[in-house]
C-alpha cells in the first residue's frame, strides 16, 4: 500500500485536514496541508473549514485546536504524544500557586495545558509573549508560566519585575555552552540563532532570538548565511524548503 495515497484519499473522503509542527520529522510535514509553530497552528485551527483536524503535534496543541474550533473533530494520532514544558506545570499546583498571589495578572505560554489555560488571564506564544507583556500596565504584577527561560528573557528585554514558574522544556536545556563554543569553534563563519526557551547563556551567544517561524523567517532572509540552529532540529526541514540552503 502506498500510504501517502491512502492518506490523501482519506483526507479527501472525511475531509479532514492534517496540522503539522516545525518539529515533526519531514515525511510528516511532506503530508501535512500546514506546517506552523504553535501561534499559527493555532490560527489554521480556528479557521479551518475541515471536518476532522489531524494535528501531528503534541497533546497541548491538540487541546488548542479544539479549544479554538470545538466543533471539529480533532485527533491526536498519538494520545502518548506529551510536552516536558507542559508536563512541568502540574495544574494543581499551579492553582495553588496562583491563589497566593491574587492581585497577579496570570500569563501564561500557549505550550502547557487546558487545565493551566483555564487558570490563566492572558495566554501567548512565543511570537507574541513580548508585546503582551509590554501591553500589561507597568504597576500591575505579572505571573508568567510554565517556560522559565522564556519569562526570563522577557524580563531582561522588557525590565519588567515578573513571578516566574519554575518550569522549562527538556530540548532547550539540553544545548550546553560547551557544546556551544565547540561548534562555533568547528564552524566560525555560522551565526547562531534560538529560540527563547533556551536558557540565557546560550540566548547570549545568539546573533537572533525568536519564534521556530521567525528563525525560519531569519534563515529565509540571510540565505546566503549558514547557521547554527539552538533548536528542535524539525526546523531545519522547513528551512531548506523556503530558503534552499545547505546542511
Amino acid at each position: 500500500m502506498d500510504l501517502v495515497k491512502e492518506i490523501q484519499r482519506l483526507k479527501k473522503e472525511k475531509n479532514a485536514v492534517i496540522l503539522a509542527h516545525y518539529y515533526q520529522v519531514p515525511e510528516i510535514q511532506d503530508i501535512a496541508d500546514y506546517v506552523g509553530d504553535s501561534l499559527g497552528l493555532s490560527q489554521k485551527a480556528a479557521e479551518t473549514d475541515a471536518d476532522i483536524i489531524v494535528f501531528a503535534g503534541v497533546h497541548f496543541m491538540a487541546e488548542t485546536a479544539k479549544i479554538l474550533n470545538p466543533s471539529k473533530t480533532v485527533v491526536l494520532p498519538d494520545l502518548n504524544a506529551g510536552c516536558s514544558l507542559a508536563d512541568s506545570c502540574p495544574p494543581e499546583d499551579f492553582a495553588a500557586f496562583t491563589k497566593k498571589h491574587p492581585d497577579h495578572v496570570v500569563i501564561t505560554y500557549v505550550n502547557c495545558s487546558a487545565e493551566i489555560k483555564a487558570l490563566s488571564d492572558i495566554v501567548c506564544t512565543s511570537s507574541n509573549a513580548l508585546k503582551i507583556v509590554q501591553s500589561i500596565p507597568k504597576e500591575t504584577p505579572i505571573i508568567f508560566a510554565p517556560d522559565r527561560n522564556l519569562g526570563q528573557y522577557i524580563i531582561n528585554e522588557t525590565g519588567r519585575d515578573m513571578l516566574l514558574w519554575d518550569g522549562s522544556c527538556i530540548v532547550h536545556e539540553a544545548f550546553s555552552i560547551d557544546k556551544l563554543i565547540e561548534l562555533h569553534k568547528k564552524y566560525p563563519e555560522h551565526k547562531i540563532i534560538a529560540h527563547p526557551e533556551s536558557e540565557t547563556h546560550i540566548l547570549d551567544t545568539a546573533t537572533y532570538i525568536g519564534s521556530t517561524s521567525g528563525m525560519i523567517n531569519f534563515v529565509r532572509e540571510h540565505a546566503n548565511e549558514k547557521f547554527i540552529v539552538a533548536t528542535e532540529a524539525g526546523i531545519c526541514t522547513k528551512c531548506k524548503k523556503k530558503c534552499q540552503i545547505q546542511n
